[in-house]
Parts: C-alpha cells; sequence; structure tokens
C-alpha cells in the first residue's frame, strides 16, 4: 500500500508537470506580437539563447559523462558490494541529467512566451512565467521520488532480505542514488554559475559601464550569453542543487531510521515506518499542488506577493497533511534512537520544526535582500558616496542577514533531536524540503521571467512592454532569493543529516570490530579534522570566485574587440558576434569547474581512507558550520547589491547613469558570483562531501586510518 501511495505521488507530479508544459507550448508566440516583423525577431533571438544553453548542457554533461563512469569504478573497487551501490550512483546521475534537460528545454521556451504575453497583460505573462516554473518544480520533484522508490525495488529484488544483506545495507547502497544526484549538482552548479557571471559580468562592465548602453541591448555582444547564463545557472544548477537535497535528504532518514529498526524487529518489518522519508516527500507534492489555488495577480505590484502567498500556503498546507499522516504511517508504534523513543508525535515536530524554518529562513532572506525594507536602502544609500561604501555596507549586510539562519537551524536540530533523536535532525532537512515542488516553482519563474525581459528589450517591443516585464524580474529577484536562501538551509540540514548516517553507520561497523568511534572535542584528530574543514570552504570560494575572473576576463576583452572592429556596431548598425561570446563562456566555465569539484571529491576520500572517520567527521562539522555562514553572508551581500542597484534605477539618488548609479553597478558587479557562484556553491560542497562519507564509510571503518596506522 505504502510503495503504491510514493508511486502515485510521483506520478501524478509528473502529470502536472505535462499538463503545464502543454500550456505553455500551446501559448503562440504570434498572439502578443504587433507584427510579424516582430514574431521574427522574438523567434529569432529566442532561438540563439536555446541553442547556447542545450550546447552548453551537451558539453558539460559529455564531460561529466567521463567523470561518473570513474567514479563508478572507484566505488565498485572500494565499497562493499560496490557494484550495487555503483548502480545507485549512476541511477541518481542520469535522473538528475534528465531534470537540467527537461527544465531548460521549458525555460528557454517559456521566456519568449512570456516576453509576447506581456503585450496582452501583466497577469498573461504572469501565468507563462509561472506555468514554466511549475514544469521544473513538478517534473524534478516527481522524478526525485519515483527514481528513489524504483531503485529500492531494484535492491530488494536483486538483493532480497537475509542473513547478511538487512534494510541497513539495503539503504547504505540507495544512499548512491543520492551521492549520483550531488556529483551532477556540484558540476551543473560550479560550471552554470561560472558560465552566468562570466557573460554577466563581461556584459556590465564593458556595455553599461564603459560604453553606456543599457542591460540587455542587443548591441552588447555578451547580451546572448548573458541571457543563457540565467538558464545555466539558475534553472540547471539549482535544479540539480535541490534535487541533490530532496535524494540526499531522504538517503539519510532512510539509513539512520534503518539502523534502528534492524534491533525493534515488529519495527523493521513495517513498510510504512521504514518507507516514510520518501511517503513525506509525496505528501508535499500533494501539498504543492493544491497551494496552486491560491495563485492570483492583478496588477503588477501583487506579482511578489502572489508568490510569497502561493509558498506559505504550501507551508500550511503541509504542516496540516503530516499529523494525520505520520499517525497513520507510525500508529502506537515506537523503536529507540539511542536514549529517545521515537514516537509518531517526535516525527511529527521533527518534521514541522524544518519545514517551519524554511519558510522562515525565506523571509528573513527577502528581508535582507528586497530594496522594499531598510537593509538593502542603506546600501543603496551608501552608493552616493561611491563604490567602496557600497561594498563595505554591502559585506556587512551578509554578515549580518548569517546569523538569524544560523539560529533557526540550530533550533530545529534541537528539537529535531529531541523528539527523534539523529533520526528527527534527518527528518527536519525533509520537511524543510517538502515543499521543493513550489519552491523550485517559484525560483524557476524567476531566469523565465529575467529572459523574457531580455528578450523583449533585443526585439524593440517598447518601453511599456519591458515595465510590465520589469516588474515580473523584479518580483522574481526577490524570490530567487528566497529560493537561495532556501536551498543553503535546506542545504545545512542535509549535510547534518547526512553526517548523523554516517556516523550511525561508521558506529556500527566498528562495534562489530570492538571499537567506537570516539568524537571527544579535544582529541587531536577531531579537532585538526574541525580546522581542515573549516578552512575548505574558503579556499572553495576563492577557486570558484577566481574562475569567474578569469572567464569574465576572456568576456570582457572578446567585447571590447567587437566594439572596436566591427563597424557601426555602437551605432546599431553592425551586428555583434553573440555566438562568440556563448562560446567562451561555455569553454571557460567547463574548463575552470574541475578544480573546484575535484577539491570536494578527494578531500573525503583522502581524510577517509588516510586519517579514517574520526578525523573525517571533524572535517564535515567543519565544513558544515563555516559553509552555511559563507554561503548566507555571500548569497545575501549579492543579492542586496543587486537589488540596491535596481532600487536606485526606479530614479532614487539620481536614477540611471548618475554616479551613484555607477557605484552601484560595480558592487552589483562584485556581487555576480557572490550570489550566483560561489554562496549557492558552497551548498554543494557540504553535501557531497557528507554523502561521500556516507558511501564509502563501511570502507573508512574497515581500512581508514591508514596514514594514522602507522605511527602508532
Amino acid at each position: 500500500m505504502v510503495i503504491s501511495l510514493i508511486f502515485a505521488a510521483g506520478i501524478v507530479s509528473l502529470i502536472v508537470a505535462f499538463i503545464f508544459r502543454r500550456r505553455v507550448i500551446r501559448v503562440r508566440v504570434e498572439e502578443g506580437a504587433a507584427s510579424a516583423e516582430e514574431v521574427s525577431r522574438l523567434t529569432t533571438i529566442s532561438d540563439a539563447i536555446a541553442e547556447g544553453a542545450m550546447a552548453f548542457l551537451g558539453r558539460e554533461y559529455r564531460t561529466l559523462a567521463i567523470f561518473m563512469v570513474l567514479f563508478a569504478v572507484v566505488i565498485v573497487a572500494t565499497v562493499d558490494y560496490g557494484l550495487y551501490t555503483a548502480g545507485a550512483f549512476l541511477c541518481g546521475a542520469a535522473t538528475s541529467v534528465l531534470s537540467g534537460f527537461i527544465g531548460m528545454k521549458i525555460a528557454t521556451k517559456g521566456n519568449v512566451r512570456t516576453a509576447s504575453a506581456a503585450r496582452i497583460s501583466i497577469q498573461r505573462a504572469f501565468r507563462v512565467a509561472f506555468d514554466s516554473g511549475a514544469v521544473m518544480g513538478f517534473g524534478l520533484t516527481g522524478l526525485a521520488v519515483l527514481g528513489l522508490i524504483l531503485v529500492f525495488l531494484g535492491i530488494d529484488v536483486l538483493m532480497p532480505l537475509s542473513a547478511t544483506i538487512s534494510r541497513e545495507l539495503q539503504m547504505e547502497i540507495l544512499s548512491g542514488f543520492g551521492l549520483g544526484g550531488s556529483s551532477v549538482a556540484l558540476f551543473a552548479r560550479v560550471g552554470g554559475g561560472i558560465y552566468t557571471k562570466a557573460a554577466d559580468v563581461g556584459a556590465d562592465l564593458v556595455g553599461k559601464v564603459e560604453a553606456g548602453i543599457p542591460e540587455d541591448d542587443p548591441r552588447n555582444p555578451a547580451v546572448i550569453a548573458d541571457n543563457v547564463g540565467d538558464n545555466v545557472g539558475d534553472i540547471a544548477g539549482m535544479g540539480a542543487d535541490l534535487f541533490g537535497s530532496v535524494a540526499e535528504s531522504t538517503c539519510a532518514a532512510l539509513v539512520i531510521g534503518a539502523a534502528a529498526y534492524a534491533v525493534t524487529p515488529e519495527a523493521s518489518q513495517n513498510l510504512w515506518i521504514l518507507l516514510f522519508p520518501m511517503l513525506a516527500n509525496g505528501v508535499g507534492i500533494v501539498a504543492s499542488l493544491l497551494s496552486l489555488l491560491f495563485v492570483r495577480v492583478r496588477s503588477e505590484d501583487g506579482v511578489e506577493s502572489a508568490l510569497k502567498t502561493v509558498l506559505i500556503a504550501s507551508t500550511v498546507l503541509m504542516l496540516i497533511a503530516l499529523y494525520p499522516l505520520t499517525h497513520i504511517a507510525f500508529g502506537q508504534s515506537t523503536f529507540q534512537m539511542g536514549s529517545v523513543t521515537v514516537t509518531a508525535n517526535g516525527v511529527f515536530a521533527a518534521l514541522a520544526a524544518g519545514l517551519i524554518s524554511g519558510l522562515l529562513i525565506g523571509l528573513v532572506t527577502e528581508y535582507f535582500t528586497s530594496h522594499a525594507y531598510k537593509p538593502v536602502r542603506e546600501v543603496a544609500d551608501a552608493s552616493k558616496t561611491g563604490s567602496a561604501t557600497n561594498i563595505i555596507y554591502g559585506l556587512a549586510l551578509g554578515y549580518n542577514s548569517a546569523v538569524i539562519p544560523m539560529l533557526l537551524i540550530a533550533i530545529s536540530v534541537v528539537i529535531g533531536f529531541a523528539f527523534a533523536g539523529m533520526y528527527g535532525i534527518a527528518l527536519t532537512a525533509i520537511g524543510m524540503l517538502g515543499t521543493i515542488a513550489i519552491g523550485l516553482t517559484i525560483d524557476a519563474y524567476g531566469p523565465t521571467s529575467d529572459n523574457a525581459g531580455g528578450i523583449a528589450e533585443m526585439a524593440e517591443m517598447g518601453k511599456d512592454i519591458r515595465k510590465r516585464t520589469d516588474a515580473l524580474d523584479a518580483a522574481g529577484n526577490t524570490t530567487a532569493a528566497i529560493g537561495k536562501g532556501f536551498a543553503i538551509g535546506s542545504a545545512a540540514l542535509t549535510s547534518l543529516a547526512l553526517t548523523s548516517a554516517f556516523l550511525t553507520r561508521a558506529q556500527g561497523v566498528l562495534a562489530e570490530k570492538g571499537q567506537t568511534l570516539d568524537l571527544n572535542i579535544t582529541d587531536p584528530n577531531v579537532l585538526a579534522g574541525l580546522l581542515v574543514g573549516g578552512s575548505l570552504p574558503f579556499a572553495f570560494s576563492a577557486m570558484t570566485m577566481k574562475s569567474v575572473g578569469k572567464a569574465a576576463f576572456d568576456m570582457i576583452e572578446e567585447v571590447r574587440h567587437q566594439f572596436r572592429t566591427i563597424p557601426g556596431l555602437l551605432q546599431g548598425t553592425g551586428r555583434a558576434d553573440y555566438a562568440r561570446c556563448v562560446d567562451i563562456s561555455t569553454k571557460a566555465s567547463i574548463r575552470e569547474m574541475i578544480p573546484p569539484g575535484l577539491l570536494v571529491i578527494l578531500t573525503p576520500l583522502l581524510i577517509g581512507f588516510l586519517f579514517g572517520p574520526q578525523m573525517l567527521a571533524g572535517v564535515l562539522i567543519g565544513a558544515l558550520i563555516v559553509g552555511v555562514m559563507l554561503a548566507v553572508s555571500m548569497a545575501n551581500s549579492g543579492g542586496a547589491w543587486d537589488n540596491a542597484k535596481k532600487y536606485i534605477e526606479t530614479g532614487i539618488h539620481g536614477g540611471k547613469g548618475s554616479d551613484t548609479h555607477k557605484s552601484a553597478v560595480v558592487g552589483d558587479t562584485v556581487g555576480d558570483p557572490f550570489k550566483d557562484t560561489s554562496g549557492p556553491s558552497l551548498n554543494i560542497l557540504i553535501k557531497l562531501m557528507a554523502i561521500i562519507s556516507l558511501v564509502f564509510a563501511a570502507s573508512f571503518a574497515h581500512k581508514g586510518g591508514i596514514l594514522l596506522n602507522m605511527f602508532r
């Protein structure tokens, strides 16, 4: 029965995605275009963006395929039952890749239709952009749920329960699915972030600052690459990131739960309890679907509130649905998680803590990144005295904004552990990700709207149409910041859940050998691990920031070269070579994503095998604490600089073209890699290291500490 319900939820999610896709495709570009000539311009620009986006994905995924095969071989060679784990790993990677293609396809079809629909009404344009986002939101969530249950059933058939094959081992193998999804997310996030910011920085510094031409002006050679970047960074990158979070948090809860079920025979035979984390994901799909009834837009000013309303509605509906679900699944059954007795009420409390914290983190992020509130307006005011003060205030805002999310995560962890032990920590992550279908819908809406504005500008649709698309884009910028805060918060809890699962598994293996895993903070191995782990987010951020700088340098030189050499380009009579800029961003992003990727992948493997699980536990915890704070501060500083610039562009402090505006543009350019490359990519750093540690936990416990053992 429970397996059927999980299947049904996944199928429903995919059906919903298909319905929304048909709604988007049915919108004809001719519907809102003023003339046949305008239709031609719209489709030509849209096709160029789509071609560039798919070319990037194709090249990136070909590079990824080589890595996936090599990593699968490593898993087979070093992990017990490695062939099965490698199979799960490849399934997770393939599902994540499919999700990226689906999201990219619909985004590059929805952008031009949103631009065309903007001539009809703001409501019509909003609906097209929102429907495009819903394809991504429900499609990816459905694939995650179906992928998990199908791989679980495949493992159950190939490895039926026996004296040597336990539920715990089955779930450990299933965690390979999460590893595959997160591995794709690493390169999608880092590669996509480098691509989009190389194009964005090049377009802004040369186009807006040096040449003095507007954003999305067709005279700018980097303008197509910039619009392509919105998709590869915020569609494929964010989608892979949150797909990984869903898969990883679910696997962590399954592994921890299976360890408890092993000593609770009556619970271990109850699939409702065993597969409850997957069932909770399925309920989130239903709650997200019902929340769509609350989407209403009546004017330009109501776009942002409509998006927030649906997010709040999905949270409330999920909260209402979880209470009866937990009691149906657990009933009167209990099991021990350390010293904590886990009950249905305890499970609900842990889920609710994560769910509510996720919403609050999103709202706090909005406060610090929306120009409707004081913090961003202070950054705009600081721009009056130059770019230096703009940057100082933006950095201070980012640091300050990290405090409340960290406190909310800490409260969630305390509540989760108090009510359900280590299992409760994993459930808080699942709770925070419960409304992921709506979260992804809102997040994917943003780049679709942003692209629509760029297309409207390049197609010369007129100022009135650009005003409508700007209203959609402004709401998308705020919700994108909320999405990044939500993604970072969920990554923190997911990483903590995975670390808990790693510790649970490693302790179990060591106990079989008569050993214990001592995590005393005064132990030199643990302390050294904490220090090493704390340094990794800084090393990773430095690598990704410099990668953006290198790629942006190539782009800047190319844009300057075209302005110098193409006759009449700045006067509007010459035609820019857009394809050249797209190719520069693609090559640079593929080249530059490899070093930071290797840092994340090799660190847990080297620490685990050379120094053992004790030091690795310290590394994971150190990276988690520092990584989350750095990610929040960087993402929010970048978002604040962006919206401070947009606030000035409304006419405040002299408006566009003023010295204040130029200072804000410099701050926004500095913030681009903060909010779209390094900050969001830190999510993958803390999650991927933890899921690698979980997959290799038994190997580290059996064979780890090679270097330490040499000196004992």
